[in-house]
């Protein structure tokens, strides 16, 4: 047989069946081909969910006014942040905090003591009749010559009026307090022997004496636990939260609920030393604050420390107090007694 030319061999290698190998080959290179599109399309799809989302609008006026506020509450790093207790903040949550605000001031003011000097029940609640509308300090300094002159009820019934009215000048509203406490010494001479009563419904009835003077006197005349809710009182509580009240009776109710009744009079010390000393009304010292973290009201005054400090008033600002005969152990403690009346 004529053997094949050239030609025709190449003719018959391009027309031969492909091998198995060949095959295999060609068929790993076609999907190669096939599976690059959905690689790529399927790396764009998990591309695309990772991707970091478009920028969002700028921010409206309203909402640009509403983030600064937000920031301005915000304490600056290493200060408290503000406590806001939770709308829906349950009845007992409401009684732990506010319980252990009260420990936080026990500890902070051990000493807190009644700020009118008294060395009797007559003593204490005259001297409590006179404080409305001026500081304790101003009766303190004012007190001494009155007992001094009139040292029973007795003899302060007896009283001239134009005399005690030049005597209790200093206080402010001087003609209607020696009315109260002329009256006050008159009942007590003639109802109760020349003994003030230990009991409220008793002590109400009293010219000038409500509740509040009433709870002054017998939690440190008598031992008997109140609530003594003055003007430091009122705002405090309601800046914590302790209650939304806003008249006397319905704000002793409220916090009254919150405690045992043995804690009340030392409560009432508490509130009031903290009020006068660093919760002012105008200007909170919240940087110097020990209950910062567990107020809502963080951030109302100045929470810079060193500027803080410098708003403390009494023995916390290195003051003196308002009492010129005050007790051992506010002594103990740095505190410095009040300058007589015309001292200085």
């Amino acid at each position: 047989m004529a053997k094949k030319t050239a030609p025709a061999k190449a003719a018959a290698k391009r027309t031969a069946p492909a091998s198995s190998d060949d095959t295999k080959t060609a068929a790993k290179k076609t999907a190669a081909k096939k599976s690059t599109p959905a690689k790529t399309a399927a790396k764009k799809s998990a591309s695309d969910k990772t991707a970091p989302a478009k920028t969002a609008p700028a921010k409206t006026a309203a909402a640009k006014t509403a983030a600064k506020k937000t920031a301005a509450k915000q304490a600056p790093p290493g200060r408290p942040s503000v406590a806001e207790p939770p709308r829906d903040e349950s009845h007992t949550a409401l009684v732990r905090r506010a319980r252990r605000i009260n420990r936080e001031l026990a500890e902070v003011y051990p000493y807190a003591h009644p700020e009118l000097d008294f060395q009797n029940p007559f003593q204490l609640i005259v001297a409590t009749v006179l404080s409305a509308q001026t500081t304790d300090l101003r009766v303190n300094q004012t007190t001494p010559a009155l007992f001094a002159k009139y040292p029973t009820p007795e003899d302060l019934a007896e009283a001239n009026a134009e005399e005690v009215e030049e005597i209790l000048r200093p206080t402010g509203f001087f003609r209607a307090k020696t009315k109260s406490v002329i009256g006050l010494s008159k009942a007590l001479r003639d109802d109760f022997g020349g003994e003030v009563p230990g009991r409220l419904e008793d002590l109400v009835k009293l010219p000038g004496v409500g509740r509040k003077t009433a709870f002054v006197v017998l939690g440190n005349a008598f031992g008997r636990p109140g609530i003594t809710v003055d003007t430091h009182f009122q705002r405090l509580v309601r800046r914590w939260k302790w209650t939304e009240q806003t008249e006397p009776d319905k704000i002793e109710a409220a916090v009254g609920a919150l405690f045992p009744k043995s804690e009340w009079t030392m409560l009432s010390h508490h509130v009031i030393f903290h009020g006068r000393r660093i919760c002012h009304a105008r200007k909170p010292a919240c940087g110097a604050c020990s209950i910062a973290p567990l107020c809502p009201a963080y951030g109302e005054g100045e929470t810079d420390p060193e500027k803080a400090r410098k708003l403390l008033k009494y023995e916390k600002g290195g003051f003196p107090g308002q009492r010129l005969n005050p007790p051992q152990s506010y002594l103990d403690a740095g505190g410095i007694p009040a300058p007589p009346l015309g001292a200085g």
